[in-house]
C-alpha cells in the first residue's frame, strides 16, 4: 500500500520550490544580473519592469540606493538557506544526543537534560535570540550558534521519548548484556530508529529557523548591511512601503515561497512516513 495521493502532491510541489530556490542560491553569481552591492543613485527608486516607469534592464526594479532588487535577493536566499541548514543541524545535533542520553540513562542525567529542556522551553526563543545577538553582535556566524543552541530542546524532547520506548526492547537488552556501551547503543541501535522521525522534524524545522533568522534581520540584529539578506530587505522596504511597495512585497514573497515550500515537504515527507496516513484496502 502506497500513502495517499495527498502525500505525493505535498512532496513533488514542496520539493520543486525547495530545488528552485537551492539551485537560484547555488548559481546565485551566474543568475544575478548585477553585483547585489553595486549602488547608483540615478536609478533609485526604479519601480518593476511591468510598473509604469519601470525597465527590462532592473527586472524587479531598485531599491533606495539604485541597488538591483533581483540581484539582492538572489544573493540574500544564500544567507536564509545556510543558516537554516545550519542551525537546524547544530540544533539537531545537540538536541538529539542530550534525549538519547537523558533517555537510555535514567536518574541524574534524565533530570538534569529534561529540567534544562523545561527551563529553556520556558523562555521565548525570538526573545533570547534578540537579546543574545544584541550582546554578541550580528554576523552568519553568530545567528547559527544562537538560533541553532535555542532550538534543541525540541529534538531533546522527541528523542527521549522516543529513547525511552525503545530501550526496553530485547535487542537494547541484549546489547547490554553483551557490555555495549552506552554510546554504542545509541550510535548502533537507538539512532537509526529515530532517523525517521528526526528527519521529518529536522525539515520543519528549518521553516522555522528561516523565520527567525529573517525576524532578527528585519530588527537589525541579523547579517548587517550592505549585505543582502531578505530580512535586511524586507526591513528597507518597510521604510519606504508608500513610495516603493514592491521593495518589501517582493521580499517577503520570496520569504512566503520558501517557507511554504519546506512546510509543504516536511508535511508531505511526514505523511508518507506516518503507517496512519496510509489508505485502508
Amino acid at each position: 500500500m502506497r500513502p495517499g495521493i495527498g502525500a505525493d502532491l505535498k512532496l513533488w510541489c514542496g520539493g520543486a520550490v525547495i530545488a528552485a530556490i537551492v539551485a537560484v542560491a547555488i548559481f546565485a553569481p551566474y543568475l544575478a544580473p548585477y553585483d547585489p552591492m553595486q549602488q547608483n543613485l540615478m536609478l533609485r527608486l526604479k519601480p518593476p519592469a511591468w510598473d509604469d516607469g519601470g525597465s527590462t534592464a532592473h527586472l524587479l526594479g531598485t531599491d533606495n540606493y539604485g541597488r538591483d532588487l533581483l540581484s539582492r535577493l538572489i544573493f540574500g536566499s544564500r544567507i536564509s538557506i545556510l543558516v537554516g541548514l545550519a542551525a537546524m543541524l547544530l540544533s539537531c545535533i545537540i538536541g538529539s544526543f542530550l534525549g538519547m542520553s537523558a533517555g537510555l540513562r535514567s536518574g541524574r542525567v534524565e533530570q538534569v537534560v529534561m529540567r534544562l529542556a523545561d527551563a529553556h522551553l520556558a523562555l521565548p526563543e525570538v526573545l533570547l535570540a534578540v537579546l543574545v545577538v544584541a550582546a554578541v553582535g550580528g554576523s552568519v556566524l553568530n545567528l547559527v550558534l544562537v538560533l541553532g543552541i535555542s532550538g534543541w530542546m525540541v529534538y531533546a524532547r522527541i528523542s527521549y521519548s522516543q529513547t525511552r520506548s525503545l530501550r526496553e526492547r530485547p535487542y537494547v537488552e541484549a546489547a547490554r548484556s553483551f557490555g555495549a556501551t552506552g554510546l554504542s547503543i545509541i550510535w548502533l541501535h537507538i539512532l537509526p530508529q529515530l532517523v525517521p522521525v528526526l528527519t521529518v522534524l529536522s525539515t520543519l524545522q528549518v521553516a522555522r529557523v528561516i523565520l527567525q533568522e529573517t525576524a532578527l534581520s528585519f530588527l537589525g540584529l541579523g547579517v548587517p548591511p550592505p549585505a543582502p539578506t531578505w530580512g535586511n530587505i524586507l526591513a528597507e522596504g518597510r521604510d519606504r512601503l508608500l513610495i516603493a511597495p514592491w521593495i518589501a512585497n517582493l521580499a517577503g514573497l520570496a520569504i512566503i515561497l520558501l517557507v511554504w515550500g519546506i512546510n509543504m515537504f516536511g508535511n508531505g515527507l511526514r505523511d508518507r512516513l506516518d503507517p496512519r496516513s496510509r489508505p485502508v484496502n
